[in-house]
């Protein structure tokens, strides 16, 4: 076949909390680009300086007149719808839009929706973000030539809020773990203070993430347990203090944490915890997999489908529950170790050439 060129947009890179989005986009453009059957080129607003260099794209981007809080709001004006990504790419067959601002362009648009979840919780977005989430989601709905969901509870969600299930599509995330030695996780850990076991959360520090409820878990367990480490840059719309004062020096709050050292931490931790009411996919499930630490997770959403029989699942509303599924596995070391190898590979069986393998699909079929 002819080869595509494709524009996708980068703009989350530049985010002041890119999160998992971003990894994610950067990490399908990275797969993207080795393929010989397409010309990747990122699209972004205008700024003065490189994102960091943890979030640097992958392949060349091209930068639209506008600075990103203006371009967001032609690019969704009704009547308006300007610029077009091809002002700057020249040309291209398809655009994927890696997120709900979505583009102006001649070409069809390919648009990722990772979740729907502002549709269910008013705390997770602003009063301004519910109107720009709202629009991107009903422009999608009327122009997109196809949706891309990374699982089946986003697709479904997709479906009840009105997008045509012949437009939509499931292309799951991948994981490429790194490689961590045991002296990276004494290094990890060292850097960290953390002299011995140690359960492991590692995300935004947002509503949807349910630190409240875990630190109340956490409570309840015996204050012989490992401290819990709570790793992730401050988000939004969560305050937490009120929930730390119980638990003292029992829980460490680390903040952002790189990627090596992040892999480490993961490596290194007995339990994974991550307990979040409602994920398009919950990639750091899918890390801990990789890396061979025993996961607890949350029962009924995105993150149980990536898990399957690999995780410890939890209602995640339920307090004694989320505890009870920690201390199991802090306890039970036979079925800690039959998650840890169950974990490994059903972690291989989601790879970012999977990811690129199902998106090129879409991006033809758009095409057609």
């Amino acid at each position: 076949m002819p080869a595509l060129r494709v524009a996708v947009t980068l703009e989350q890179c530049w985010h002041s909390v890119p999160g998992g989005t971003a990894w994610a986009a950067i990490e399908l453009v990275r797969a993207l680009r080795e393929r010989d059957d397409l010309n990747v080129v990122g699209v972004a607003a205008r700024h003065r300086r490189p994102p960091p260099a943890a979030w640097q794209p992958p392949v060349e981007v091209r930068h639209l007149p506008l600075p990103r809080p203006v371009l967001y709001e032609t690019w969704h004006a009704p009547g308006f719808r300007w610029p077009r990504v091809e002002l700057v790419t020249g040309p291209v067959d398809v655009v994927h839009a890696t997120a709900v601002a979505y583009p102006a362009a001649r070409a069809p648009v390919v648009v990722t929706i990772h979740d729907l979840a502002f549709l269910h919780d008013a705390r997770l977005a602003t009063r301004h973000g519910h109107r720009f989430f709202r629009r991107g989601l009903d422009l999608a709905r009327r122009h997109a030539a196809l949706v891309v969901c990374p699982s089946t509870a986003t697709l479904e969600e997709c479906a009840a809020a009105g997008i045509d299930r012949a437009r939509l599509r499931v292309v799951p995330w991948g994981v490429e773990p790194a490689a961590v030695t045991a002296e990276d996780i004494a290094w990890a850990r060292r850097d960290f203070g953390l002299d011995g076991d140690y359960v492991l959360f590692a995300g935004t520090v947002e509503p949807r993430k349910n630190l409240p409820r875990l630190l109340d878990a956490y409570a309840r367990l015996p204050a012989s347990a490992p401290p819990l480490v709570v790793a992730g840059p401050r988000g939004w719309n969560e305050t937490i203090a009120p929930h730390l004062r119980a638990l003292g020096d029992r829980v460490r709050l680390i903040g952002f944490v790189d990627r090596r050292r992040l892999d480490a931490l993961m490596a290194g931790a007995s339990v994974f915890c991550y307990p979040s009411t409602k994920e398009g996919f919950g990639l750091p499930v899918l890390e801990a997999m990789a890396q061979g630490t025993p996961v607890v997770t949350s029962r009924g959403t995105a993150t149980a489908e990536v898990g399957g029989d690999a995780v410890r699942l939890v209602d995640p509303f339920d307090v004694d529950d989320i505890a009870a599924g920690i201390d199991e596995l802090l306890r039970d070391r036979a079925l800690a170790d039959r998650l840890r190898a169950a974990g490994v590979a059903r972690a291989a069986t989601f790879t970012w050439q999977r990811c690129a393998d199902g998106t090129v699909a879409a991006y033809r079929d758009a095409c057609s």
